[in-house]
């Protein structure tokens, strides 16, 4: 499989916030998608993707769980992870940036705010 670049994976458990994403950002970027939290590391290993968007709140492992095993892994520590939520948590938005995360997009998003913190971030 060839690895494409300017790629995002989008992990989120809501078939409809990755079809949102995926049609707000695939016209810039190679979209990968996982609706499955407990798959979200396996994907980032094999597919190696510039940006991580990363639901927090999802059955099994939540988004905070998932960047743990991230960043404690030589091969996907370096992938950027964004949170994307609908908490509304100072606390929360805190304790994810301390596991990692370099930015948060609060739900409902916009497609100029979700590219401007992508951009923002480099890709």
């Amino acid at each position: 499989m060839e690895l494409k670049k300017n790629s995002i994976l989008i992990v989120d458990d809501q078939a409809i916030n990755i079809k949102i994403l995926t049609h707000m950002l695939s016209q810039d970027y190679t979209i990968y998608a996982e609706s499955d939290g407990g798959n979200c590391f396996d994907a980032a290993k094999r597919l190696q993707p510039d940006l991580i968007l990363l639901d927090v709140i999802m059955p099994g492992k939540s988004g905070f769980d998932i960047i743990k095993e991230l960043k404690e892994a030589p091969a996907t520590q370096n992938i950027p992870v964004i949170f994307v939520t609908g908490l509304d948590d100072s606390e929360e938005e805190a304790q994810g940036l301390l596991l990692g995360a370099v930015d948060y997009i609060k739900k409902p998003f916009t497609a100029s705010g979700v590219k401007r913190c992508i951009m923002r971030h480099g890709l």
